[in-house]
């Protein structure tokens, strides 16, 4: 007798929509390359599914360009930052002892796949999570991913507001210019519950949002900043939570095509000033490290802001680090050379690599950072926390 197959279950549906979604994502790789040769399933013809460009003088507006733009090739929300316990006293030009570094990421994909499906299993849209905190107790990051195709309710990156989800974990908030966002990230090994209070309108990088990551404008993204956000809530390591403040920092871009022909990866990072303002800098590297493109923004405490141009930028390696899991070779102290200033990156921790292979695919690092400035004498003045990001230090990252 054959047994009857039973219905699915709730949990096997959940299961199901969680299966890995690496082949696909790493698949995006090949821009122009029909998925649907390969992967079957329903196709749409090539106008309907073509990924639209960036674009200078498109004007961003809040609390709109707050939330995904699901014709866009790729987008991510990057949050970062410093916690310390509550009640610790206040930071200033002379940093604090202790603390820790938290990164959370969220990415959408637009796969190309099933568009003209109207099953809501089809996998239109991805979305994956990055979650990681660099915790000097252990000398190492702590960090989890998730990734899944989206499903209204359960996987999801809305439009009009913030409001990105891989099952229980979120970020939302972007009501309003000045409304609050709140995540919650929850895994065996850490987790945290933190409020983001941002003070100021968003910083537009590049040409009022338009940031161009080559010489060729065709490889630009549209792109903002939040610094200086306060952070409040919990955070648990292990079997410990603590409540916690701090500072953070958050990017949002989306584009169709952000790395160059020749590019092999990116160096950023993003800087919250002890005198209130905010630096982003970045540079793309080709294969032998050189240099192929730079720029970044300087913001003060008022909202004003600088924007420089690559003949402003330029990235020196001073110190690596060679990861035991996979024999990378990280450049984890960096001096920046911005605009006549010498300033000094120093990482919190060395081993701050990420393996996010079981999601985007990618190795890289992903830091806390401090940085100093150098006077005359070359002595270092500590002026602001942040992060460091290296990638395509493994191989040339896939995006």
């Amino acid at each position: 007798m054959r047994n009857k197959r039973l219905p699915p279950t709730a949990a096997d549906r959940r299961r199901f929509l969680l299966r890995p979604v690496v082949g696909s994502l790493l698949a995006l790789a090949l821009p122009g390359v029909p998925l649907l040769a390969r992967a079957g399933g329903h196709a749409a013809s090539a106008e309907a599914t073509a990924y639209p460009p960036v674009v200078a003088g498109a004007l961003l507006q809040f609390p709109q360009d707050f939330g995904a733009h699901p014709q866009f090739r790729t987008e991510w929300w990057y949050v970062t930052g410093w916690l310390r316990e509550a009640g610790g006293g206040e930071g200033g030009a002379e940093g604090r002892a202790g603390g820790y570094g938290f990164q959370l990421t969220f990415f959408r994909v637009r796969t190309r796949i099933g568009e003209d499906n109207p099953s809501r299993f089809a996998p239109r849209q991805l979305i994956l999570a990055h979650a990681a905190i660099a915790d000097p107790s252990i000398g190492r990051l702590r960090h989890a991913e998730r990734s899944a195709r989206a499903y209204p309710g359960l996987v999801e990156a809305g439009e009009g507001r913030t409001s990105v989800r891989v099952e229980d974990w979120f970020l939302e908030g972007g009501d309003t210019v000045l409304a609050p966002y709140r995540t919650n990230i929850e895994t065996d090994e850490f987790g945290f519950e933190l409020v983001f209070e941002p003070g100021r309108t968003p910083v537009l990088n590049g040409k009022q949002g338009f940031s161009q990551k080559a010489p060729d404008p065709l490889n630009a993204s549209y792109y903002y900043s939040r610094p200086q956000m306060m952070v409040g809530g919990r955070m648990r390591t292990g079997g410990t939570v603590r409540e916690v403040e701090g500072h953070a920092w958050l990017d949002h871009e989306w584009s169709s095509e952000i790395l160059p022909e020749g590019a092999r990866g990116w160096d950023w990072v993003g800087i919250n000033l002890y005198g209130g303002g905010g630096l982003m800098a970045f540079q793309m590297r080709d294969g032998e490290g050189r240099a192929l493109w730079h720029a970044g923004t300087l913001s003060e405490e008022d909202g004003a802001s600088r924007i420089h141009g690559p003949d402003e930028l330029r990235f020196t390696p001073l110190r690596h680090w060679q990861s035991p899991r996979t024999g990378i070779r990280y450049p984890v102290e960096w001096e920046i050379e911005l605009a006549g200033r010498r300033l000094r990156l120093r990482p919190l921790i060395d081993d701050q690599e990420l393996d996010s292979r079981a999601s985007t695919g990618a190795i890289y690092w992903e830091g806390a950072v401090r940085l100093f400035e150098l006077g005359a004498a070359d002595e270092a003045r500590a002026i602001g926390e942040g992060y460091l990001e290296m990638t395509g230090y493994a191989e040339r990252l896939a995006m």
